[in-house]
């Protein structure tokens, strides 16, 4: 497996290569080091010693501060908001798993806390040390370096704070704004997939963080692969500050950032009451025609969406180290997720855990990696549309740029599933 982790490695990079704009003038030193920062931090958390001491902690601290947030889905929701298994303090069990009353609550709360944390200037610090890292050592744009930074814990809000170089940026760093964005996850929605998982798989939390800061540099490094850079950006090289306004008071912050998460969860509503309903019409047109050609040809091939898509990424799912022996159920997953966001996503996945079907704990481990971002056709509409509200006049380019930079991401994604594949081993405490 860690020779086909290996071999996936280099043939991502090639298709990215395959597919670049302009070959000739790829900036190779933003490629090694984006490559190195992710193999460094991968060998941090799952080699040594001490890496993987503070990947418990903060497995620990995240899955804590969810049980926090269950406070007060339980006091609104009663015994609907108990996670299946779990019993009240009256008594009273579990009903089973509801999506919108047990895990898109605790989205609020989550909103809130990052609220909190930039208020403190707390948040601001840990984003400002990977943007230096990233600029100092790729040498890209410090504008790009500071929104792809700010992706590792929030979502399209994350251009806010480049909003002032937005309208003279490149179309290099435009691409790497957006891909880095649908190639990460808000840390706000990480406890959607913690809530779904953390029965089956108690470290969910520890690497679904480790993804994220992972998932950054790869969506560089993809980016800049995919569309070089041919002009000069304005902050080339240079280390730039937050475009962040403090809000009044403590508060007010709270407040604020609790009704963003608001708008969130209503959001991820509509589009999964949107998205999974026109997959489902889409899916009883291609089921009625291909039943047809399965007749005519003799044939027996799952017309579905998320069986072709499953077709379509079964081969990439080996090359990042699944086994042969997961990679139809994994494919159909990891695939589908370009279609119906990762929240259906980790969703199928988890029910494929509950349902007793036998997979390794690297498939699960690999799964997860490859599954945190926002790679997909909902989230390319939320990128180009909310940062296009910023600056109307760049919306041409952001729009010609949405659908390579989606493919970033989602390259991104299976890149650092790979490393992840690449240091995982079975006998790994990081499971267990």
């Amino acid at each position: 497996m860690i020779i086909m982790n290996f071999l996936g490695f280099f043939t991502l990079l090639i298709i990215a290569w395959l597919l670049s704009n302009n070959r000739k003038i790829i900036n190779w030193r933003v490629v090694f080091w984006g490559l190195i920062l992710q193999i460094i931090f991968a060998f941090f958390i799952f080699v040594i010693p001490v890496g993987t001491d503070f990947f418990l902690l903060v497995n620990r601290v995240v899955l804590s501060i969810l049980d926090s947030a269950t406070a007060g889905t339980t006091f609104l929701f009663g015994r609907l908001a108990l996670p299946p298994g779990s019993v009240s303090s009256s008594g009273e069990s579990s009903l089973g798993f509801f999506l919108a009353l047990q895990a898109l609550p605790t989205i609020i709360f989550f909103a809130a806390l990052v609220g909190i944390l930039y208020y403190l200037g707390i948040m601001q610090k840990i984003i400002q040390v990977f943007a230096y890292a990233f600029t100092r050592l790729m040498r890209i744009s410090g504008a790009e370096s500071l929104c792809a930074a700010s992706n590792i814990f929030v979502g399209v809000e994350s251009a806010l704070v480049i909003r002032p170089f937005l309208q003279k940026m490149t179309r290099s760093e435009l691409c790497t704004v957006l891909t880095a964005g649908m190639a990460t996850v808000a840390s706000s929605m990480l406890a959607v997939y913690i809530f779904m998982l953390k029965a089956k798989f108690p470290t969910i939390a520890g690497h679904l963080v480790s993804a994220s800061i992972m998932n950054a540099p790869s969506a560089i490094v993809m980016s800049k692969l995919l569309l070089p850079e041919t002009g000069t950006p304005e902050t080339l090289g240079q280390h730039v500050n937050l475009a962040y306004e403090k809000e009044s008071n403590f508060i007010t912050a709270i407040i604020n950032n609790a009704n963003s998460g608001v708008k969130l969860v209503v959001g991820i509503c509509a589009l999964l009451l949107a998205f999974l309903g026109l997959m489902a019409l889409v899916d009883k047109i291609f089921v009625f025609t291909g039943g047809f050609l399965n007749d005519w040809f003799g044939i027996q091939v799952d017309w579905t969406l998320k069986g072709l898509l499953g077709y379509l990424f079964y081969p990439f799912t080996l090359l990042i180290g699944i086994p042969l022996s997961d990679a139809g159920a994994i494919a159909k997953i990891i695939g589908e997720r370009l279609i119906v966001t990762e929240v259906t996503a980790f969703q199928d996945l988890a029910n494929l855990l509950n349902s007793g079907v036998t997979l390794s704990p690297r498939s699960v481990v690999i799964t997860t990696y490859a599954l945190t971002g926002f790679a997909h056709v909902a989230s390319l509409a939320i990128f180009v549309g909310g940062i296009s509200a910023l600056v109307p006049e760049r919306l041409k380019d952001l729009s010609q740029l949405g659908f390579r930079a989606l493919l970033g991401a989602t390259l991104a994604c299976l890149m650092t599933a790979c490393i992840a594949g690449f240091f995982y081993t079975d006998s790994s405490i990081l499971l267990k």
